[in-house]
C-alpha cells in the first residue's frame, strides 16, 4: 500500500549578489510561516520567505484542522480543497478498558460550510500553501537559506543567512519568526519558554491501511490491547492512520522507534488479520509554555516558535493559524501607514491569552491523561467508572479538550455593548458561519481587505470611509433558514462591526455612523 503524496524537492533560491532590505522576511517555510506569507502577499506585499530545507514536512504531524481554521483557509483560497482531500469528522468516542464509555458530537447542528475537523496530513497543507504564495506573484521563497544569526535595531533587523553558495545578510522592517519549537532566532536572541514539560513520552506511528474503522477520533484508556496506557486513533487521507501510543517517562524513545517493536505494537491493537504498513514514526514528549513576551523589537514569534502544547485537542497547529491570521492585517495596517506601534501591540494582548488557554487546556489533559501520583490516578479512575453510567461524569473526563476559536473578549480593540444582548457573537468572538440565498455562505462575503458591516435591514448609504457593507434582507443576501439573525442575536437593524480577520469589533441595536467611526479608531481600523 502507497500513500498519494509525493515529497517535492524545491530548487534552493540563488544566494543574492548584495545586501537587500525588505519590508517583511519569514523565518520558517512550515504550516504556520507559509499562512502568514501568504495572507500577507494577498494583502498587496512583498515577503521573503527564508527556509533550512528543501520540502515540505514529513509525517502527519498537525493533522486536525479545526472548522475556524477551514473558514481562515477558505478566505486565502484553500479551504475547499483542505476540506475535500481530508477525511472530515465530528464525533470522538472515549474508551475504558474493552468497553466504551461514551461518544460525542462537536458540530450537532446543521448549517456550517465546514465540518468540526477536517484531518489531512500536514504536508499536504504546506504544499498547497507553497503553490498559492509562488501564485501571488509576491512571496521570494528561499529554500536552504538557512538563517544563522539576528539582530534587532530601532527600525528593523538584520539577518545573517548560509546558504550552499555561502553567506549573506539582509535587512527588514519586520521579521515574522515561525521556525518551529526549536526556534533558531528565540535561542539566538536568548528567550526563554514560561511552563513545564513533561517526562511522560508517546510513540506516534503513521500507518497505511484499509480497516474498518470510521472516520471518528477514538481514544482508549489502558485498553486491553496496550494495558496501563492510553492510545489515539485517527483517520487521515490516502488510508493512512495516526496512531499515538502512550509509552510511560521511562520509555527508551530509541528503541521504541524500531520498526519491529511499532509494528508489534500495532498489531496487538488491530490483530492479525489486517494488514499494514508503516509510514513513519516518531516518540514525543509534551510540553506546555510559551514566550514571555510574542514581540521583540522588530521581530514577531508565532506559532511554534512562540507556544507549544501537546498535540491532545489539536491546538498546535490550530493555534499557530490564528496566530497569523490575528498578525497578518495589523501588520498590513501597520505597513500602509494606517496604524501604528498600539494595532501590533494587541497581537500579544490577543494571542498571549489564546496561547494561555490552550496550555491551560493541554496540561489538564496531560495531567489526566497521565496522573503523576496515586491520588490523580484514583480521580481519573473514579471519573472513568462514573463517565459509563451518568452524564454528568463524562465532563470530568479529560482526553484532551479539542480546538476552539479564540474568544477575544478581553481585547482592546473592542468596543463594548451599549445595549443587552441574549446571546450572538460578541465582541471579541469569531464570527459564525450561515447560510445564505441559494447554496451560498455568509463568511465568503465578510473578508475583505478591511473592516465590514454586516446590517441586518434593507440596504442603505452606510457612509463610512473604508468600510464595505454587507446587507441581510430579502433583497441582497436572503436568510433562508434564519441561521445569521440566531448566531449574531440579530433584529432588523442590527449591526455588526467585523475586523479584516473575522472578528467581531463591535455591535449595535441601530445604525449610527459615528459610533461606527468611533469602534473603527478603537479597533486601527482608520
Amino acid at each position: 500500500m502507497a500513500t498519494g503524496f509525493v515529497h517535492p524537492r524545491y530548487a534552493p533560491a540563488a544566494k543574492p549578489a548584495a545586501t537587500a532590505h525588505h519590508a517583511v522576511v519569514v523565518v520558517g517555510a512550515g504550516l504556520v510561516g507559509l499562512t502568514a506569507a501568504l495572507d500577507l502577499a494577498q494583502r498587496g506585499h512583498d515577503v521573503v520567505v527564508l527556509d533550512d530545507d528543501d520540502t515540505v514536512s514529513v509525517g502527519s504531524r498537525a493533522i486536525c484542522f479545526a472548522k475556524r481554521s477551514l473558514e481562515i483557509f477558505n478566505r486565502l483560497g484553500l479551504g475547499a480543497a483542505i476540506a475535500a482531500k481530508g477525511v472530515t469528522w465530528s464525533v470522538g468516542r472515549v474508551f475504558a478498558g474493552a468497553g466504551e464509555l461514551y461518544a460525542f458530537d462537536l458540530l450537532p447542528e446543521q448549517g456550517h460550510q465546514f465540518p468540526a475537523f477536517a484531518n489531512l496530513q500536514q504536508y499536504y497543507v504546506e504544499h498547497w500553501l507553497v503553490e498559492a504564495c509562488r501564485a501571488t506573484g509576491r512571496v521570494d521563497l528561499r529554500w536552504k537559506h538557512r538563517v544563522e544569526d539576528i539582530a534587532n535595531r530601532a527600525d528593523g533587523v538584520t539577518l545573517a543567512v548560509d546558504t550552499p553558495d555561502g553567506g549573506y545578510a539582509l535587512s527588514a522592517d519586520w521579521v515574522l519568526a515561525a521556525d518551529g519549537a526549536r526556534s533558531l532566532l528565540r535561542e539566538r536572541l536568548g528567550l526563554p519558554f514560561v511552563g513545564k514539560v513533561f517526562r511522560d513520552r508517546f510513540l506516534i506511528a503513521d500507518v497505511v491501511m484499509r480497516a474498518e474503522f470510521p472516520a471518528e477520533r477514538w481514544f482508549w484508556f489502558d485498553p486491553p490491547f496496550h494495558p496501563g496506557g492510553s492510545v489515539l486513533l485517527h483517520r487521515q487521507a490516502d488510508n493512512v492512520w495516526r496512531i499515538d501510543f502512550q509509552l510511560g517517562a521511562d520509555a527508551d524513545a530509541e528503541a521504541e522507534k524500531e520498526p519491529g517493536r511499532v509494528a508489534a505494537r500495532v498489531r496487538a491493537m488491530l490483530g492479525p488479520e489486517v494488514d499494514f504498513t508503516l509510514e513513519w514514526v516518531s516518540v514525543y514528549s509534551f510540553r506546555c509554555r510559551r514566550l514571555e513576551k510574542f514581540i521583540h523589537g522588530r521581530t514577531v514569534f508565532l506559532g511554534d516558535a512562540a507556544h507549544q502544547v501537546s498535540p491532545f485537542g489539536a491546538r498546535g497547529g490550530n493555534g499557530g493559524i490564528q496566530d497569523a491570521d490575528n498578525l497578518a492585517w495589523k501588520l498590513d495596517h501597520v505597513l500602509r501607514g494606517r496604524a501604528g506601534a498600539e494595532l501590533l501591540a494587541s497581537y500579544e494582548a490577543e494571542r498571549i491569552p489564546a496561547a494561555d488557554e490552550n496550555i491551560l487546556h493541554s496540561t489538564r489533559a496531560t495531567d489526566f491523561i497521565t496522573p503523576k501520583n496515586a491520588a490523580a490516578r484514583a480521580y481519573r479512575d473514579a471519573a472513568l467508572d462514573l463517565a459509563g453510567r451518568y452524564e454528568f461524569a463524562r465532563r470530568l473526563v479529560n482526553s484532551g479538550r479539542l480546538s476552539r476559536p479564540a474568544r477575544l473578549t478581553a481585547s482592546p480593540l473592542n468596543t463594548p455593548d451599549e445595549e443587552a444582548w441574549e446571546g450572538g457573537a460578541a465582541p471579541g468572538e469569531a464570527a459564525p458561519d450561515a447560510p445564505v440565498g441559494d447554496a451560498d455562505w455568509l463568511l465568503r462575503h465578510l473578508h475583505g481587505p478591511g473592516f465590514t458591516l454586516l446590517i441586518f435591514a434593507a440596504p442603505f448609504a452606510v457612509g463610512v470611509r473604508d468600510v464595505h457593507s454587507v446587507f441581510i434582507d430579502d433583497t441582497a443576501l436572503r436568510d433562508v433558514q434564519g441561521l445569521a439573525a440566531a448566531r449574531y442575536a440579530a433584529r432588523p437593524g442590527s449591526v455588526v462591526l467585523l475586523r479584516p480577520d473575522q472578528h467581531v469589533a463591535a455591535r449595535w441595536r441601530r445604525f449610527d455612523r459615528a459610533a461606527v467611526r468611533a469602534a473603527l479608531r478603537r479597533a486601527g481600523g482608520c
